[in-house]
């Protein structure tokens, strides 16, 4: 028996499991869920998209109207909802929120999804609310009037009307479903995996789901789409965009948004926004923060060209440009993404619970040794 433990701090090229949902093929910029290329999916019917990656297969007519109709219909907050929402302490980032919110939430099932499971309707109810949480909070925050969520309406059409306080156009509505398709799923990322580490203990559902989003709030993880906005609003002009790289790069500081773990090419998602965001964004204070975060990833290409490499900005750096264009706030941003990786989060659950083990590594102990 070979004792040597294999060693690794970050678990970087360390294989802890097994998965069919998707696949993270970075030396090529490849993206797939379920052996689907993102490419394919991005311009799909959100729910059909959801559907394949939650349950593998894509759905009959009858199932994704059944999915749709669900979460329509359990997104709507109870009244002890918006009581413990109301009583969250002023200018508690939303991605605390969402995380406290989260195991606190009613979880009983007013209708079905056609072939799903009672665990996995649950993980949908959750999906439901996150959304009302978000545009609730926020109009909070503002001091607005809380608008209810119509379960008539499209899914995110329903979400920008509830955060917006006004109808968003088709178009606004389907690079929502673009952008939360392309962020809904990969793999064995930061977020996922501690979701998967706390389902190996059996805890429900909704600890799970607390749990990695509590991990996607970290600037190195989900939270890069806000400090990267925040940055190009931080610098001002595209035309100080050079002189900021090389201040940052020189002392060896990261540029938030720049290059991704994974993929040592471009990532294929940032292939797909970058064009999207400069559609969207051709005018005002949006225009001008794009066109910062192009100069940007510019001057960081010079500048690692120089060294014989290739970074390129992954999909968290033009996705907050797109937000902002929509009427969404920097410190909302991370909150849009686990609205999608919500999915992504209640597939790994539904997979590892089929065969799940403890997860429990060994520590290199490194302090003082007993007498």
């Amino acid at each position: 028996m070979n004792n040597t433990a294999i060693y690794s701090a970050d678990l970087a090229g360390i294989e802890v499991g097994e998965t069919a949902i998707s696949d993270v093929n970075g030396t090529e910029g490849i993206l797939s869920y379920r052996g689907q290329p993102i490419e394919m999916l991005a311009g799909q019917p959100f729910w059909q998209v959801v559907w394949l990656v939650l349950f593998g297969t894509k759905p009959t007519p009858a199932q994704e109207l059944s999915i749709a109709e669900f979460v329509g219909i359990h997104g709507v907050l109870d009244k002890s909802e918006l009581a413990l929402l109301s009583a969250v302490p002023a200018g508690l980032h939303p991605m605390l929120v969402l995380q406290g919110m989260v195991p606190l939430l009613n979880l009983h099932a007013k209708s079905h999804v056609e072939d799903a499971s009672d665990v996995a309707e649950s993980g949908l109810i959750i999906a439901a609310k996150i959304p009302s949480i978000i545009a609730a909070y926020h109009r909070m925050e503002e001091g607005e009037t809380l608008i209810c969520a119509n379960p008539d309406m499209g899914f995110h059409e329903n979400f920008l009307m509830q955060f917006n306080g006004r109808l968003p156009t088709s178009e606004q509505t389907k690079i929502v479903d673009a952008v939360q398709i392309l962020q809904m799923e990969h793999s064995f990322n930061a977020g996922t995996f501690a979701g998967r580490v706390c389902a190996s203990t059996k805890a429900p559902i909704q600890s799970c789901i607390a749990a990695s989003i509590g991990t996607l709030f970290g600037v190195l993880h989900g939270g890069a789409d806000q400090a990267a906005l925040e940055m190009a609003d931080s610098i001002g002009d595209p035309a100080r965009a050079k002189a900021y790289v090389d201040f940052r790069l020189s002392n060896k500081e990261k540029i938030m948004g720049m290059g991704h773990r994974e993929y040592r090419v471009l990532d294929p998602r940032a292939k797909i926004l970058k064009p999207m965001a400069s559609n969207l964004c051709q005018q005002g204070e949006a225009k001008r923060l794009f066109e910062t975060l192009c100069a940007v990833e510019d001057a960081c290409q010079v500048h690692f060209a120089a060294q014989g490499k290739e970074i390129r900005a992954n999909v968290e750096f033009y996705k907050g440009a797109v937000f902002y264009q929509l009427g969404i706030p920097p410190r909302y941003f991370t909150a849009m993404f686990s609205m999608a990786r919500v999915y992504g989060y209640i597939a790994h659950y539904l997979e590892f619970s089929e065969n799940s083990q403890l997860i429990r590594p060994r520590a290199r102990y490194v302090g003082i040794k007993p007498e």
